[in-house]
């Protein structure tokens, strides 16, 4: 079963059967794995959630289980990250962490209450798209406001937006962030520049996301519908979840992680009667029957201080592991 939001609307949504369609599709951040709901969508009054049972995967650790990493350990891997991106003179290399949380943490009880803890989440990030899953193989949750496209069928109008630089909401961004943050809008306008004619591309603003906040642009052409799929493999995965150049990134990317990102950092695809809507897969979560594996990551330049990086992920993580309600 699943549940769902769109950003900045009240009504919660799930999938029923009646259709073969897939209308939410998960895709990993490698593209090795995706995970269809297929059916029909189904609005969901927030006063019938408590009606829903969603429990807990009932299937244990995966046989490669990763130790929680250290902060000494993080740290030290991300000073070898940053000497790598002196050497190769890279603009910026994206290196995530897994937070491994036992449930005995979190509750006396041991146990999650998945659908409160989706609507906790859902009513803290109101500009997210929020979800919650378990297919019986897989159980995820998350809530992230980064879009990697939307096409309006009607108009053939896409949007998309350029999203990186992170810090508390009362700091003040200095140029580690704006340098962060300028090759990813360059990369993405690169981009839509072969798909259009004309790009639109906005002023830089600052984009609040709970108790931190990013640097964002949005851009907004016109597309032909036939091409849509191949725009998305082009921007995914973007600077923000990989870094530049892309492929160089990734496998320098399997070389400094230990763990599988699985749908971490991958995207979400919904389909309606009027958007087809590609949310990244960020603010995110992984439930086990004894833990919860959050994911959280953070774009390293020649300039990142370690210890702030090791915050900022931290701050990342909270999004999910602060609203996780006991049963």
């Amino acid at each position: 079963m699943i549940l769902f939001k769109f950003p900045y609307e009240e009504t919660f949504y799930t999938i029923e059967s009646g259709s073969e369609e897939p209308v939410v599709t998960f895709v990993s951040f490698d593209n090795e794995k995706t995970l269809d709901f297929r059916g029909i969508m189904k609005e969901v009054h927030p006063d019938e959630l408590s009606g829903f049972t969603l429990h807990i995967a009932d299937f244990p650790e995966p046989a490669a289980f990763s130790e929680p990493q250290s902060r000494d350990t993080y740290m030290k891997n991300l000073r070898q990250v940053i000497d790598f991106i002196k050497a190769h003179q890279l603009p910026k290399l994206v290196i995530s962490r897994e937070k491994i949380v036992p449930y005995t943490d979190l509750s006396a009880s041991g146990s999650i209450n998945l659908v409160q803890s989706f609507q906790k989440i859902a009513s803290a990030y109101p500009n997210a798209f929020v979800y919650v899953f378990n297919d019986g193989n897989h159980c995820w949750m998350g809530a992230f406001s980064e879009l990697l496209g939307q096409f309006d069928k009607d108009t053939a109008a896409f949007r998309t937006m350029s999203l990186a630089g992170t810090l508390p909401v009362e700091e003040a961004w200095t140029t580690k962030e704006t340098e962060e943050q300028k090759p990813v809008t360059d990369y993405v306008q690169g981009i839509l520049n072969r798909y259009a004619e004309q790009v639109q591309v906005s002023e830089t603003y600052d984009h609040i996301s709970g108790s931190i906040k990013h640097l964002r642009n949005d851009f907004r052409a016109e597309i032909r519908r036939g091409e849509l799929d191949r725009l998305i493999a082009d921007l995914h995965p973007t600077p923000a979840v990989c870094g530049i150049p892309k492929e160089f990134c990734r496998e320098a990317i399997a070389t400094f992680e230990k763990h599988d990102r699985s749908f971490y950092a991958g995207y979400i695809r919904i389909e309606t009667a009027k958007h087809i809507s590609y949310f990244v897969n960020l603010r995110c979560a992984r439930f086990t029957k004894t833990h919860a594996h959050l994911y959280a990551g953070g774009g390293i330049t020649a300039k990142s201080d370690t210890g702030k990086e090791w915050k900022e992920t931290e701050l990342k993580a909270d999004a999910i592991l602060k609203n996780l309600v006991s049963d």
